[in-house]
């Protein structure tokens, strides 16, 4: 017999970043979730956003999802439709989803501890190593800085970076990917990275002079919101386009595959509410022949992407991960050799924060 939710108590931390990601992102916020069953046993997930709304995600855990939570089963997949259902009407995701995230994770904790499995043996091991590439949040950084980031990521061995682009000139994008390459040489990955601020025509425009550079990927071209806009861009360039760390529901997912308006999906973990969901995107990007890459989060996102066939590369942002912020109070459950990272076996996610 499932236990049931006896529990839910929350968090909240602030993790300054080492380098700013721009002048109103210098830290990170995070909701530390514990939840323990009518056995007593715990389990710890998290929310998690790089700006605004974590004292809203405190408050929709600590009162929506209690209320509707408390008795419950505690199982994951069981609870999360139900509880999309009950919430929904608030919005579908945003707050919603990255709230739910909290209570998800901290029940697959719960699971995968009680079996006495790290996450990825868990859900059922597909893989032993994966590919991790350099990220960064660099569109602010003078070019020799930006260039002195990539040396840094060719030095610690990474076959496959990801930069941003969207500078109000061109010309400095494509003088700024020009360098990148010229350091990355002729057989390294490299994406780019618009978070969201081209129009349709900026875009084909930006891609079709960018795109001589040999770009694995262009991610987040135009409003991640804009299907119509993804759609006709898919039509007008051959650059794969990359989308998905700003949809947040997996309804949203599958209109976005289903009109063919990207080649590949970047679903975080959290926004889009936790492992339950996550997975059912994995399952619908595979069944649309499209990869599938999770966005940020690299002690989570590497242990799942273990958990699925197929390559799935993982981001490592810069002094970015929860490791580098100083945020665990315990080793991580995954480590980076080079290009490649693998887990450490620790139960569960693996994550307890200080």
């Amino acid at each position: 017999m499932t236990a049931s939710i006896a529990g839910i108590t929350t968090r909240r931390l602030e993790l300054p970043l080492l380098r700013p990601w721009g002048p109103d992102v210098r830290s990170l916020a995070l909701v530390e979730v514990v939840v323990e069953d009518s056995d007593g046993a715990q389990g710890r997930g998290f929310s998690w956003t790089p700006s605004i709304g974590a004292a809203a995600v405190e408050a929709h855990l600590a009162n929506d999802i209690t209320a509707f939570a408390l008795g419950r089963d505690a199982d994951a997949a069981t609870l999360w439709h139900p509880l999309w259902a009950h919430l929904h009407e608030g919005g579908s995701g945003g707050i919603t989803t990255i709230a739910m995230a909290g209570l998800d994770l901290a029940l697959w904790d719960l699971a995968a501890t009680r079996a006495g499995l790290g996450i990825t043996d868990h859900l059922g091991r597909q893989h032993e190593t994966t590919t991790v590439y350099g990220s960064g949040v660099n569109l602010h950084y003078p070019l020799p800085e930006l260039v002195a980031q990539v040396e840094r990521w060719v030095a610690a061995g990474f076959d496959a970076v990801k930069v941003k682009v969207g500078s109000p000139d061109l010309a400095d994008d494509v003088e700024r990917i020009g360098a990148v390459r010229d350091v990355l040489g002729p057989d390294r990955r490299l994406m780019i990275d618009a978070n969201q601020r081209w129009s349709l025509d900026q875009a084909e425009r930006a891609i079709s002079e960018l795109a001589v550079f040999d770009l694995a990927w262009i991610e987040e071209p135009l409003r991640a919101d804009d299907l119509p806009g993804h759609v006709a861009l898919h039509e007008r360039i051959e650059v794969p386009i990359a989308l998905g760390e700003n949809v947040h529901t997996r309804y949203r997912f599958a209109e976005f595959l289903g009109a063919g308006a990207a080649d590949l999906v970047q679903p975080n973990i959290v926004r889009v509410g936790g492992i339950t969901p996550f997975l059912e995107i994995a399952s619908l990007a595979a069944s649309h022949g499209a990869d599938l890459h999770p966005h940020l989060l690299l002690e989570l996102s590497a242990q799942l992407a273990l958990a699925l066939p197929g390559e799935h590369l993982v981001e490592a942002v810069e002094d970015a991960s929860f490791e580098a912020l100083g945020a665990l109070d315990a080793p991580p459950p995954i480590a980076v050799e080079g290009s490649l990272v693998h887990t450490t076996g620790r139960p569960g996610l693996g994550l307890t924060f200080r």
